[in-house]
């Protein structure tokens, strides 16, 4: 399926909305989202356990309410010591509702007692598109590095001030931008979905 004309943005967020518009700005599209486009844009849940459904539940539905194409993503992070958690049920982490700073602060306290070469970890990114007639694709990124138990950096968001990638001394929250967008695991979905759509 080639790009779409007109393309939605699945998400309220503006950190996202303004990583999106960075990562996909090359893309041949106009693009439709909760700040240019009058709606309807439906509060979607996200009631799975997996990434992809969770993408797939927000691209749909957004498609489907405004009758265009759209893209929607899933992302979490992945503690090695907690067996993979909290995936995606990262942005529920401290609850429903929860904050960043929440989210943050009970991770770090759920592995502060680890040693430090158990603190291993995973950005994982399910991106999806899908049109108003319920067909879609998608495509998965993942960034592999280390969590921290100390913040670092005023950038990013989520739990990027204590996820250092692998090869990196700084967290995401210390990168700039593109070096940030380059190596994180929503470029690389995103990426890999817009070789889906060039093919």
């Amino acid at each position: 399926m080639p790009f779409p004309e007109r393309l939605a943005i699945a998400t309220k967020n503006a950190h996202k909305l303004r990583e999106l518009g960075r990562i996909c700005r090359d893309w041949p599209v106009r693009w439709l989202t909760v700040e240019n486009h009058p709606g309807p844009w439906p509060d979607v849940p996200e009631p799975h356990d997996t990434y992809l459904d969770n993408a797939l539940e927000k691209a749909r539905a957004i498609a489907s309410a405004l009758g265009e194409p759209a893209i929607a993503d899933d992302s979490g992070i992945e503690a090695d010591a907690l067996d993979g958690g909290p995936g995606p049920r990262s942005a529920r982490f401290a609850g429903e509702g929860a904050s960043d700073a929440e989210n943050l602060a009970k991770l770090i306290e759920a592995i502060r007692d680890e040693p430090t070469d158990a603190r291993t970890g995973r950005y994982r990114c399910v991106a999806a598109i899908a049109w108003a007639d319920g067909s879609a694709l998608h495509a998965e990124g993942v960034c592999e590095g280390t969590l921290l138990v100390t913040a670092r950096g005023a950038r990013g968001f989520g739990y990027d001030p204590i996820f250092v990638p692998r090869g990196e001394d700084r967290t995401m929250a210390e990168l700039d931008d593109d070096e940030k967008d380059r190596i994180s695991h929503r470029g690389r979905a995103f990426r890999a979905l817009a070789e889906l759509l060039s093919a």
